[in-house]
């Protein structure tokens, strides 16, 4: 479900409101009765930093930001008072709220009507009550002096495209298929006018494709391979950057079975890479934003079967590079890896590639942030951890030290597909920089991409992590 954010120059007397105070706490007046300002003023002494006054036919939220904070600190920290308050607005069945900025800065109230439009985000698609059970909440308007029609109106399709990419993270693989999310890719394409070109199989050997190929083996369903790319005249950059996502949209491990349950069963989001690039540049797309950017999203599904690679295959990738595919669970890195050689034409300032490669990553880090390493200059790093901070999805640099490519050293071809018991998030990295001659980063998104209970604004299931970091970097250039 989509919410609606607007600009409004005033609120009305029906109307829900959010009050974000300013650093002096001053409350406005002719809002509350004698006892409820009476009540506020004491909740306030006693720091308390939310309240909520029931007015019976609204509700009135007030909070109080703590601007000693961090910038980004705050920023999340409103984002999440947005969830918290939503929760009281849908339980009370209101279908709009004011935030009204009684503060200087403006961020903060796009911060709460984020943290409300993503938290208001549902997927009952497949639930037979799902209008009973559909929230109530369907417009957050703004009253801030500071902003333009331009923030809301980005602010809006940045939160469309992370709820594109939740939405394409939950569907069941029985119905997302390797084509049916090229199809997805397309729509989206026509809608915020970017160029889609989908590959399919005939074209992907053609292209010699091996890991893609290899990995689709098992399966009934085609492989595809997806191209899309954004490129305003008005571009600033003379080389695209390129972004990959890992489009695995059913993961059995193939002959080297996952176990079940808490594994296998959650596999529907193993794309979750895939969607985050391609939504992204749906929000890049809509926004109009002057970067020329180039989205790649190799897919298909990893299965058993009597044709399906097996453990101990030597394959040929696009590179012309042999591998010895010691284990069929570590598929991701074979299609990313034939991706990432395909970039090379566009000749690219920067690449950076989405995937929910391992384990590792997730047992590292958990869903707190994204695991991070690859070969981007100081200056691009620098960038990228600034957007990565700003929409607190924030990023943990492994170390990339030559010794881990010993661990990738196969007998008798030119790698293997997997590196041991150490070092797995980092070892899975060494194999696709073979793959890169450009500057390059990878972001292993395992342990954020997908929740199994919910966490504020991210909610449960798909969380859409990467469209806002990426849709942040592209912006701030």
């Amino acid at each position: 479900m989509q919410t609606t954010i607007v600009l409004t120059p005033s609120y009305k007397t029906a109307d829900s409101i959010i009050l974000l105070l300013d650093d002096k706490g001053s409350v406005p007046s002719g809002l509350f009765s004698t006892t409820e300002s009476e009540f506020i003023k004491n909740e306030l002494k006693a720091d308390k930093k939310s309240i909520v006054i029931n007015q019976y036919k609204r509700l009135i939220c007030i909070y109080q930001p703590d601007y000693s904070k961090d910038t980004n600190i705050l920023l999340e920290l409103c984002r999440r008072i947005g969830d918290t308050f939503l929760a009281s607005l849908n339980r009370h069945k209101q279908r709009r709220v004011v935030i009204a900025d009684l503060g200087e800065n403006s961020n903060l109230a796009l911060a709460v009507a984020e943290g409300i439009a993503l938290g208001n985000y549902q997927f009952l698609k497949y639930r037979q009550g799902r209008k009973r059970e559909l929230n109530s909440l369907r417009e957050v308007a703004i009253k801030s002096k500071g902003l333009q029609a331009s923030q809301i109106k980005n602010l809006q399709n940045l939160v469309d495209g992370v709820l594109r990419a939740r939405t394409l993270v939950n569907e069941p693989q029985n119905f997302l298929t390797a084509t049916q999310l090229s199809k997805e890719f397309v729509a989206m394409g026509r809608e915020a006018g970017f160029k889609v070109t989908v590959f399919n199989k005939a074209k992907i050997k053609s292209l010699k494709m091996g890991g893609l190929l290899s990995v689709n083996k098992g399966s009934q369903q085609p492989p595809t391979f997806t191209v899309m790319e954004y490129k305003p005249k008005n571009a600033r950059n003379k080389k695209p950057i390129v972004f990959i996502g890992k489009g695995v949209v059913y993961d059995t491990g193939g002959y080297s079975l996952k176990p079940t349950p808490n594994s296998m069963d959650y596999m529907k989001s193993d794309m979750a890479g895939g969607a985050a690039v391609g939504s992204a540049l749906y929000a890049i797309a809509k926004s109009k934003l002057p970067v020329h950017v180039i989205a790649l999203v190799p897919a298909t599904d990893n299965r058993v079967a009597e044709d399906a690679y097996t453990p101990g295959d030597v394959i040929t990738m696009m590179s012309g590079h042999t591998v010895e595919v010691l284990n069929t669970d570590a598929e991701g890195r074979l299609i990313l890896a034939d991706a990432l050689h395909y970039a090379k034409k566009f000749k690219p300032e920067l690449v950076l590639d989405f995937a929910t490669l391992t384990g590792a990553a997730a047992a590292a880090v958990g869903p707190y942030g994204i695991v991070c390493m690859g070969t981007a200059t100081d200056e691009q790093r620098i960038k990228l951890n600034r957007s990565a901070n700003r929409v607190y999805e924030r990023l943990a640099e492994f170390p990339f030290w030559d010794e881990y490519d010993d661990l990738i050293k196969s007998d008798i071809a030119d790698m293997k597909n997997i590196g041991g018991p150490i070092g797995g998030a980092i070892t899975a990295g060494k194999f696709l920089q073979r793959y890169t001659d450009y500057p390059w980063m990878h972001f292993d998104i395992a342990g954020p991409s997908y929740l199994h209970s919910p966490s504020s604004y991210r909610g449960k299931g798909g969380t859409g992590v990467g469209v806002r970091f990426l849709v942040d970097f592209v912006s701030s250039r």
